[in-house]
């Protein structure tokens, strides 16, 4: 449990990294997104009107799909092998995904670790460098997440989405932290740079949230976004500048 603990970061990436192949499986058994009523006349067939229409009722879990052809005629898309097997395999993936996450959050209130002094180093350029590359690196992330925004919701539908919300706050937050260890405000320990980069990661995904949500364009992020979340974390990081005891050194 203890080699668990400290690979907290991992086990939530494996659960992340299964999860969105359990969506991508679920979305293969239903029917084509794009033209479900003839995905199921193709599939099923045997009605009458083969170039007709079907209502299609989807649930994602546990997985199932009909197809209404009229007249009492409903067929399962999904069989119930499948779907049976489908929704084991989403529990225990569920299971990894959470303790993943609780493991991740209790890293925050652990042991500081050996602190780091600012003895021989130049904190005006590492304040720089973690300004300039951090906004840089956020920039070139926040245009990757506006890609597998799109990918994520077409193909995922919610719980795609949910695992998107996690995955870019797991990744923003994991950026953040190894942007605060290698140029991040010093005096710190390990601990203090979990936290401020997990404060970033999460504060710029927000952002990114609530911007698009108050122009109407949700669930699909726009490029714009990219530079927004950009500057968020430049503004962020400088406040965290700011609050070092010792923070006259680099003014």
């Amino acid at each position: 449990m203890g080699w668990v603990k400290r690979r907290a970061g991992l086990v939530l990436a494996v659960g992340l990294l299964l999860g969105l192949g359990w969506t991508a499986a679920v979305t293969t058994s239903m029917p084509n997104w794009f033209d479900p009523s003839e995905a199921c006349a193709l599939k099923l067939g045997g009605h009458d009107n083969p170039g007709g229409s079907a209502e299609v009722h989807t649930r994602w879990f546990p997985p199932a799909a009909s197809c209404d052809f009229g007249d009492g005629d409903v067929r399962q898309y999904i069989s119930t092998t499948r779907s049976t097997v489908l929704a084991v395999l989403g529990v225990l993936i569920l299971v990894v995904l959470v303790t993943g996450l609780v493991l991740t959050v209790r890293r925050l209130t652990g042991a500081p670790g050996e602190p780091r002094g600012a003895e021989d180093v130049d904190l005006r350029r590492r304040k720089f460098n973690q300004l300039a590359f951090g906004a840089l690196d956020v920039l070139v992330v926040g245009a990757v997440l506006t890609f597998f925004n799109a990918a994520a919701v077409i193909f995922g539908g919610i719980p795609g989405g949910i695992l998107f919300i996690v995955a870019s706050i797991a990744g923003l937050s994991a950026l953040g932290v190894a942007l605060d260890r290698h140029t991040g405000p010093l005096p710190s320990t390990a601990l203090d740079s979990r936290r401020r980069g997990t404060v970033a990661g999460a504060t710029v995904f927000a952002v990114i949230f609530a911007a698009t949500a108050l122009t109407g364009q949700l669930p699909f992020f726009r490029l714009w976004s990219a530079p927004l979340g950009a500057v968020t974390y430049v503004v962020i990081a400088a406040v965290q500048w700011s609050r070092l005891p010792h923070h006259e050194t680099v003014n």
